[in-house]
């Protein structure tokens, strides 16, 4: 049975195109998801009008959330061309995409989300909505797909060791500081900032505009031999102990206070199911 898609994609100008996530409750990114994502990048890839891609939500707040625990299996499984994990794939043709992608960023981005979110060339947070995480080394396992190999770049050694190794929650206006993302603005302010630069970056030459993006990407992304490297370290973590043991125990928070309440607040709850690991 096809599965029914989880992005929209709206034609906003001849050059411009926003693509909507919608994946209720909570946005959580399957394999499902990548694959569909995957299918969205290499159709806007295709057509040569666009110049500029908007990414958004339509799951109040949440962005791009973390990994689908129940997808794991599917996720180690989904593989790209010579054999390179599609998600790896699929973060490294949005960094080098023959567009300008640039994330409107409302609500929790964690994760996979997140490491999805870092692959794109732009990043405007909503102050009062956005959080952003990597929470994986508080169940046990390591970054899968770039985000200790992008935030490095991006935040600098000691403070990607801060977000990756405490695994917790960040507002938009400590992100902006860091550096996890472009701008931080008030949510009222987000779409007009993000109109006004998608519509002066798609009035430009396009073949101006893609080799200066290819003259930065090749200073500041991580090479592909390193992300795959740490997807290899991820699917390795998937079956440890650490891993092993504290999934269940996120399990019980949920089953005792509620997947709404253990969702908005996850670093909270990772580090109670510590304190009992």
């Amino acid at each position: 049975m096809t599965q029914p898609s989880q992005f929209s994609i709206e034609t906003v100008a001849p050059k411009i195109r926003k693509v909507t996530f919608t994946n209720p409750p909570v946005n959580v990114v399957g394999a499902d998801t990548v694959a569909q994502l995957s299918d969205v990048v290499d159709e806007l890839s295709r057509d040569e009008q666009v110049q500029v891609v908007v990414f958004d939500s339509g799951t109040p707040e949440y962005f791009f959330n973390h990994a689908d625990l129940a997808q794991v299996a599917e996720l180690l499984a989904q593989t790209g061309p010579d054999a390179t994990p599609l998600f790896v794939d699929l973060s490294i043709r949005l960094s080098q995409a023959p567009f300008v992608s640039i994330a409107a960023i409302r609500g929790r981005t964690r994760g996979g989300g997140d490491e999805i979110t870092l692959a794109f060339d732009l990043r405007y947070a909503s102050r009062e909505q956005a959080i952003f995480c990597q929470p994986e080394v508080s169940i046990g396992l390591v970054p899968g797909g770039g985000g200790s190999d992008r935030l490095a770049r991006l935040l600098g050694r000691d403070r990607a060791l801060e977000a990756i190794l405490t695994s917790q929650d960040y507002d938009a206006d400590r992100a902006e500081q860091y550096g996890w993302v472009t701008r931080a603005v008030a949510d009222a302010d987000l779409d007009d900032l993000i109109t006004g630069v998608a519509t002066r970056i798609a009035s430009f030459d396009k073949a101006a505009v893609l080799a200066a993006k290819a003259q930065i990407n090749r200073s500041t992304l991580p090479p592909a031999a390193d992300l795959r490297a740490s997807w290899a370290q991820f699917a390795e973590s998937v079956t440890r102990p650490g891993f092993q043991t504290r999934v269940p125990l996120i399990g019980k928070l949920i089953a005792e206070f509620g997947p709404d309440e253990v969702e908005r607040n996850l670093a909270h709850y990772a580090g109670l199911a510590n304190q009992q690991a």
